[in-house]
Order: structure tokens, then sequence, then C-alpha cells
């Protein structure tokens, strides 16, 4: 499975307080997405400005979804003012989330791709939410 993650309303948020403290902000939520991660194998990584993406080996959808979840959470518990969202009065994320049978022939960036589709759509249904493609 693949997340991938995106931070609500980030470049308010450096409009707001400035792009060193979106930096400390975007360490911050990675820390605590990787610290979600538990088993050996997953791993989060930035993927670009302010989304990352999490690849969690050998779970299925139902576990992909809890994880998101947990994920969402641990970042709204970081409870990071943000005044300009305009989602929650402190930083969210939306989560699009993709899963693969395993030994398939399918790209990794096919995977990827259908994660990212997940997420735009999460964001496009309100944002602090998580959604899910499937292959």
């Amino acid at each position: 499975s693949a997340l991938f993650i995106d931070v609500d309303d980030f470049k308010q948020f450096n409009d707001t307080y400035g792009h060193g403290k979106g930096d400390v902000v975007l360490r911050k939520i990675a820390q605590a997405v990787q610290d979600t991660l538990r088993r050996a194998g997953d791993f989060v990584a930035r993927y670009g400005g302010e989304e990352f993406v999490a690849v969690l080996a050998y779970q299925d959808k139902e576990k992909a979804l809890e994880s998101a979840k947990n994920i969402a959470d641990v970042v709204d518990e970081l409870n990071i003012k943000h005044e300009s969202s305009q989602v929650a009065e402190h930083v969210t994320v939306s989560v699009g989330v993709a899963t693969a049978t395993p030994g398939g022939d399918m790209e990794f960036s096919t995977l990827l791709e259908a994660a990212d589709k997940a997420m735009f759509q999460a964001k496009s249904e309100g944002k602090r939410r998580i959604a899910s493609k499937e292959l």
C-alpha cells in the first residue's frame, strides 16, 4: 500500500508564519508520521513541497486505511496552530490510500499515482479526510 499525505492549506501557513516555521512544521509532521509506522519495511519520505509518501509493505487496504487514520490523528494531536486554515484551527492533513496485490506486474509509479489521485479526492471533499482508490 502507498499513502500520499498532503498538509492542508500549507501555502497559507507559510504566508502567515513564514517559511522557517513551515520547515519546522514539516519536520514535526515527518517525525510524527514515521513514529506511526512500526513495522519493518514501512517508511515515509518527503515527496515534495508539503507532500509525503508512506510505503506500507504487504499491508492490505483495511490496514492501510487504519494507518492513514492514525497518521491524520497524530498530526491533529500535534495541535500546531494554523489560524489561516480553512479546515481547522490547527495543522491537518489529507491522505490518499492505494493498495495493490503483491506479485502482479503493476509498476510502483501506478500505485503512487492512484494514491495521489485519492489524496486529491480527499482534498476536493473538504480536506482533513482520507480517500482510497481501487486498483
